[in-house]
């Protein structure tokens, strides 16, 4: 725990944001953190509650709250508190392999559960987990960690997202020799080419393959597993294959299908896009970008996405910067309350409305929230060119449990540029195909009952390609438990 009155003595005070009117100017990372001084009193607040649901990961109603890697948070509470971040660091990395990561993305479960929570302001977990990974990198406690000892086992990751790094990070620190096989030009998966630049700097993930490089990780990027190199091949020269392929096949939206309609997109194309662009210019600001070009662009243009999650939202904050003239965002479902529901009470997951940096940015550049809930897009209108300009929406609702649209209730918006977040539905085919996995229903490859290994084989899977889309740090746990069945695997026992 941290000071054992500081949850009464201290409030709740978050890193620093830009203002939106500033920071939609680059592509810089907006979250500016407190001084030490400001830090060492918010890990003050964490309560001796006895049972720290925060590090639970508890499955209520259909919901996980509380970390997924069963994080030690009151223990390295205390230490910030104490002014030991060595100490604090070390019981950080003992359970999370990339906090620098999660410390940015995440959305934080741990606080949903805190005590602290249920009856005022959760401690500020994820500032304080960021705080200590970077303080790590600033005073060089995080440092290569070489196995004085090889196995002499070759294990061959494929794919190198969360889940793909945290397999290869534990195999390689337990003496394995680990080679990763990544199709994109740079390591990270959606990390790197999902996420925008401005809530997760690309040189953060640059300096996590030098310090996996130096540990002995081999990355090969540009080498897509199953289209430029044999599976086959993978299979006859490493001891276990381990697939982290994501899932990375979109949901489609039948009334507007990119291949065949100009100005449509999948969102994490777009962002992609921009992403490769943007780190060829001379730097990060919007005007940097604009010179370089090359990129899908929102400027001047009426943009509808539909999807309302992350990516949805990482859409909106993306086309601000590009310029667009309007931005409107299509969610099926209803919009949440702002307070919990008296049936959804603490410590599960708060079913409320989140109002996330590019709402807020789309507040300030077009004076309104861009959310239209319970609707989505029944019909696409195009020019004699097959270029997108209106789009007829349609207000939808859930009867017996499905979507029935409401008569009547049809509306036309202009529309240059259709970005599709609607989520995925399981890994591409291909890279089942290639190891002749089986998927099933959801999309998602087969693997033992409760296990990563697919049986008979030396094949294992974890991330979103096993387990569905869902949060890096899921990646990342199902990652390290796999991780531990491979080496189990590999040695016949595992420590």
């Amino acid at each position: 725990m941290g000071k054992e009155t500081g949850f009464l003595e201290y409030k709740r005070t978050n890193n620093i944001d830009i203002p939106p009117k500033e920071r939609i100017k680059s592509f810089e990372e907006f979250h500016k953190p407190l001084d030490t001084a400001k830090r060492r009193e918010q890990a003050a607040r964490c309560m001796d509650c006895g049972v720290p649901f925060c590090q639970s990961a508890m499955n209520l109603s259909g919901m996980v709250t509380g970390c997924p890697l069963h994080n030690l948070i009151p223990e390295w509470n205390d230490e910030i508190y104490k002014g030991h971040e060595e100490h604090a660091f070390a019981r950080l990395h003992k359970t999370s392999n990339f906090p620098e990561f999660t410390g940015r993305v995440c959305p934080a479960l741990c606080e949903k559960a805190c005590m602290c929570g249920q009856n005022g302001d959760a401690v500020t977990v994820h500032d304080n987990e960021l705080f200590l990974v970077e303080t790590a990198f600033e005073k060089g406690y995080m440092k290569p960690l070489i196995p004085r000892i090889r196995s002499g086992k070759k294990i061959a990751v494929v794919g190198s997202g969360p889940s793909g790094l945290a397999v290869a990070d534990e195999l390689n620190h337990r003496g394995h020799s680990v080679e990763v096989f990544e199709r994109e030009d740079e390591i990270g998966g959606l990390l790197m080419y999902g996420i925008p630049n401005m809530k997760l700097d690309k040189r953060v993930i640059k300096r996590r393959r030098a310090l996996m490089e130096a540990e002995g990780v081999v990355f090969h990027t540009g080498t897509d597993v199953g289209k430029t190199k044999k599976g086959s091949e993978l299979l006859s020269k490493f001891d276990a294959v381990v697939l982290c392929c994501g899932a990375k096949k979109e949901r489609p939206l039948p009334v507007a299908d990119p291949e065949k309609i100009k100005g449509v997109y999948n969102a994490v194309d777009f962002l992609t896009h921009t992403t490769k662009a943007l780190m060829k210019a001379k730097d990060i600001t919007v005007d940097a970008l604009k010179d370089q070009g090359g990129y899908i662009d929102a400027k001047g243009k009426n943009v509808v996405i539909v999807g309302g999650g992350d990516t949805g939202n990482d859409c909106i904050g993306t086309v601000i910067r590009h310029g667009a003239k309007s931005v409107t965002a299509l969610e099926m479902m209803p919009k949440p309350p702002v307070q919990r529901a008296a049936n959804n009470p603490w410590p599960e997951w708060p079913k409320t409305l989140k109002t996330d940096y590019g709402h807020e940015e789309a507040i300030h550049v077009f004076g309104s929230d861009p959310r239209v809930f319970e609707t989505t897009v029944k019909s696409v209108t195009t020019d004699k060119k097959g270029a997108i300009r209106q789009i007829e929406t349609v207000k939808v609702t859930f009867k017996d449990g499905k979507l029935t649209e409401v008569p009547g209730s049809e509306k036309n918006i202009k529309c240059d540029l259709l970005l599709i977040a609607a989520g995925f539905i399981g890994c591409e085919d291909y890279s089942a195909d290639e190891f002749s996995l089986k998927k099933c229903q959801r999309g998602t490859v087969v693997t033992s009952e409760d296990s990563y290994h697919v049986q008979g084989t030396k094949l294992f899977s974890a991330g979103d390609m096993r387990r569905g889309q869902s949060l890096v740090v899921w990646a990342i746990a199902e990652g390290r438990a796999c991780a531990k069945e491979v080496d189990e695997y590999l040695m016949g026992y595992t420590n």
